[in-house]
Formats: C-alpha cells, structure tokens, sequence
C-alpha cells in the first residue's frame, strides 16, 4: 500500500515546474521533500493529494489512480496539512479540528469523534486554545491547530467499534476502519513554530507512521530535522529530482553544497553522529 506519483511532470504558463518525477510514500515511513525555494517542493504535494493533476505521467493511491477515487473516499485515506491555510469564519478551535471528521460524518458517531478530537488537541498541545476563536491566533498556533485537524482525519475509523448495534446520531450504523493504506502530507509544517513545537510536531508525525502505519510525507527545509525525523529523502531543484533514496545516502555535504550553492559541512556532535552545518554561519560565529 503506496501513495506513488509515477513519472509526473506538472507545468504552469509554459514552464515545467516538475519534470519527470518519480516518487513513492510508503505506509510506516515518513518521506521528506528537501530542496531549495522554487524547487518544486509544495508543487510536488498538490499533485500527490489530489489538488492538481499532472500533465504527464500518473498518481496512484492504495493501487488506484487518484482520479478515478471518489472524493470522499480520497478524504478517508489521506489527509493534508498545508503550508497556509486562510479561514476567517470565527470558528472556535475545537469546531475546526472537528471539521477533520467530515469524511466520516455517516460512519462514525458523535462521541467517537469527540475522542478523537479532543486526543488530537492534546498531541497538538493545544488544550489551552480549545475554546479561543480561530482567526485570533498566532501563525504557529494555526499550524498546531491545523495539525490536530489532519490527525483526526488521518485517524479514520481506528479505535472504533464494530460489529455492535452502535449507530450515529442519523441512524446508520457505524463502519468498520478502513484497511487501505493512509497518507500524512505536511507542507513545511514547522513554519512559524517555536523549536520546541518543531520536534514534538516531527515527533508526532514519525510515531503516527512507526505504531499507525500512516505513511507520511513532510517538506522540511532544515537538514537536521531530515536527518532526525525522516526515513528517506527526495531531493528537488528546479523542478526536477535531483537525489532519493535513504537519509544516510542522500544528506550528504557535497550533494547539498552543490543543491542549496552554499557550503555546507558535517560537524562532529559531541552527542555522537554529526550536525549539517553552513560553513558561512560557522565562519560568522569564528568572527
């Protein structure tokens, strides 16, 4: 069970914003898309959920291509976590990580949803906005929110009950959890977010793929959290893949040097391993 984007090619005005890309989202891995601005990196994640579609080559989902799934059923199998997400309606926090249950709405009932809700907000550690007006938060706290809101969707039916006389508050009965393969797609998740909520963010997203089997992709743009978080890399520049393949094979000083034209060096952790550093901040830390 795979999320694989087959040779896709993606243009915009005339010109190729991805370019013969062949990628695959493994159930229980997480993915990371690395790659400096304009690499193609958020464009590459669109067409993976389903948002655009290639122009060249095909998407598959679970086996199918994404085109033929029917909407709801897309929603059901994975979830997205955009880069920014506009909402002006003065929902209350707890209402907009609810809307995470929508494709769920006639499986599932009102206090298993409740559950879920509320075991997404505190991951998200934000108990303490749960009743604050949505529009009144700060950058960071949206990113939280909209974390809890994917979760719950990502969650699906698991934990629920079946093969009981339960029924939701409309009278169907509730279903049983899906066994197709579920997909976590974060675009740059830890924008905006202090250090701390970066790495419990991460934390989450990699335990939702080790003890879930989500398989989850997430564009990061610090080498060390790829590092830390991340089973496998894709590399993008200018649209098209410039490395895959295992972390340790792929984040390399000289092949990031030569992506991001910047120097870049490994530098001893006295925790063990080593630290991808650039060699410009070294040098203005030296002065």
């Amino acid at each position: 069970m795979s999320l694989i984007a087959d040779n896709i090619s993606f243009m915009a005005r005339g010109r190729h914003l991805l370019r013969d890309i062949s990628v695959s989202v493994e159930v229980g891995n997480v993915l990371a898309v690395l790659g400096p601005n304009g690499a193609g990196k958020s464009t590459l994640l669109k067409v993976l959920s389903g948002e655009i579609h290639a122009a060249k080559g095909t998407v598959t989902q679970n086996g199918r291509k994404i085109a033929a799934i029917p909407a709801l059923q897309l929603a059901q199998e994975r979830a997205v976590m955009p880069q920014a997400a506009s909402m002006t309606f003065p929902f209350v926090v707890r209402d907009v990580v609810a809307l995470g249950r929508s494709p769920f709405r006639k499986l599932s009932t009102r206090q298993f949803d409740q559950r879920l809700v509320q075991r997404a907000i505190t991951l998200a550690d934000i108990d303490h906005l749960s009743d604050r007006a949505y529009p009144a938060l700060s950058g960071g706290e949206k990113q939280r929110v909209h974390l809890a809101r994917a979760l719950v969707q990502v969650w699906g039916m698991d934990g629920a009950k079946t093969g009981t006389s339960a029924q939701h508050p409309d009278g169907v009965e509730v279903g049983s959890p899906t066994t197709s393969g579920r997909f976590l797609l974060l675009d740059e998740p830890t924008s905006g977010l202090d250090v701390s909520h970066q790495h419990a963010l991460l934390a989450v997203a990699r335990r939702e793929a080790r003890e879930n089997g989500i398989g989850v992709l997430m564009i990061l743009h610090d080498f060390n959290q790829v590092t830390a978080y991340a089973d496998r890399v894709v590399v993008l520049q200018k649209g098209e893949m410039v490395a895959q393949g295992f972390v340790d094979d792929v984040m390399r000083p000289d092949l990031l040097s030569d992506v991001f034209n910047s120097p870049i060096r490994a530098v001893p952790d006295p925790k063990g391993g080593a630290v991808l550093v650039s060699q410009a901040s070294i040098r203005n830390r030296t002065k």
